[in-house]
């Protein structure tokens, strides 16, 4: 029987997402200066105030109050009337020293570094369990109603920041959902129900308000949606859409002043819109030793590949640490019967344990994560996203620091011939 799964998204104005990104500028600056950071940042925002809490292990010392406001300015938090503006808002820091406790299980020293004793040395930052999903659906290989979700508040941030005489009443919090109607194969048959809701300025009149915003979603958002998506897509695009446009009426109040935003809060929009599993860590605001970060990474990039190279159509990947262990506590794998291997699933997690070297310090070097490269995943989801080489440059406190990285390592389709030659495929 067909059945509907929806996802939601939302943008880098909301609340929340406001947090996770100061959080991840600040990470990324503490490891452009110094690449050994240890650091778990959680950020809270509210009406003209911004409260900064958490651990750090660090050579270098930054001038959190003036990348904090950058971070607000670059999302579009310039105004007064928004009860939250870069240059106006209270900052309160309440950083301090990493536990020496946690540190030691992370950071044991060895006689004679190499890889493969350092790789021994180094623990999780943490016990907890991680999942990684892929499903070749899209391009990209996430679900479908995420991907569109995320897609929707993209063009209105295009929009916004860019185009803004098309919709010139945006402001920066929004929100999007998207449920698809799916067959008994799991092939999507056609897009249900799209819900957005957008910060605006205030309108004379809300009726015409209310009927403007809804026009303009269904006729210039959505058109540039569908016209980005693969030509297969395209008919899932019905004119039988039910569309629910900020269907409480007036949004004028939104984003820390509307609500509170916490670092962390929303770990399925960073995911996969709900599909596989999560093992309830957060990422934002984390250096790469914490696992809930860099497993999580890992397992998606192991998934990506595993589907890329055709061995099922979906798999949902997990593994698990404990605390300042390197070697992980399992590695599961679950194909949903989609494999194309004569083989069990538990028979797949072998050979895939194999392939993937999943202690922390592994992980760290093939991903390249000891790198200022977190700001960018802290909005839109950390996967499905561009792998691509680009150039940042960071200042703080007198200091300035030009650098090159890769983002979205874990996005690389760099295995799919070694599963492909380890599987028979």
């Amino acid at each position: 029987m067909p059945y509907l799964f929806t996802s939601e998204s939302v943008s880098e104005g909301h609340p929340d997402k406001v947090a996770d990104q100061i959080s991840d500028a600040l990470i990324d600056n503490f490891l452009a200066f110094d690449p050994s950071s240890k650091v778990a940042c959680e950020t809270l925002v509210t009406t003209g105030q911004v409260v900064l809490a958490g651990e750090i292990k660090t050579d270098t010392y930054l001038d959190v109050q003036k990348i904090t406001r950058d971070v607000i300015r670059k999302i579009g938090y310039t105004k007064s009337e928004y009860m939250f503006e870069a240059n106006s808002c209270g900052i309160f820091s309440a950083l301090h020293d990493q536990s020496a406790d946690i540190n030691q299980g992370v950071d044991r020293k060895v006689e004679n570094p190499d890889f493969e004793t350092l790789a021994n040395a180094q623990g999780a930052g943490d016990q907890g369990m991680m999942f990684g999903y892929a499903t070749n659906e899209t391009d990209n290989y996430m679900p479908l109603p995420l991907d569109l979700a995320h897609a929707i508040l993209r063009e209105m941030s295009q929009i916004r920041n860019n185009e803004l005489e098309l919709m010139p009443y945006l402001r920066p919090d929004a929100k999007s959902q998207v449920t698809i109607e799916y067959s008994d194969d799991d092939q999507p048959i056609r897009i249900d129900t799209i819900v957005v809701s957008t910060q605006h300025d205030d309108f004379a009149d809300d009726e015409t308000m209310l009927a403007k915003i809804k026009n303009d979603i269904i006729n210039i958002v959505i058109p540039r949606v569908k016209a980005a998506q693969k030509a297969e897509l395209h008919g899932l695009f019905t004119d039988n859409i039910t569309y629910y446009i900020n269907p409480t009426g007036k949004f004028v109040i939104g984003g820390p002043h509307g609500d509170t935003g916490l670092t962390g809060r929303k770990i399925i929009v960073d995911t996969y819109g709900g599909k596989g599993a999560h093992g309830g860590g957060a990422f934002s605001g984390k250096d790469p030793s914490k696992v809930d970060r860099s497993a999580a990474y890992a397992t998606r990039h192991i998934a990506k590949n595993l589907v890329a190279a055709g061995l099922c159509d979906q798999v949902l990947v997990q593994v698990s640490y404990a605390i300042g262990v390197a070697k992980p506590c399992g590695l599961y794998v679950n194909t949903y019967g989609t494999s194309k291997v004569d083989m069990h699933d538990g028979e797949i997690a072998e050979k895939v344990a194999a392939i993937f070297d999943m202690r922390p310090y592994a992980i760290e070097q093939r991903l390249k994560l000891r790198n200022p490269i977190y700001s960018e995943t802290a909005a839109y989801g950390h996967m499905g996203r561009k792998n691509e080489i680009v150039k940042k440059t960071f200042g703080s406190n007198g200091q300035t620091k030009e650098v090159e990285v890769e983002l979205f390592t874990w996005e690389k389709l760099d295995f799919v011939d070694q599963v492909k030659a380890e599987f028979g495929l």
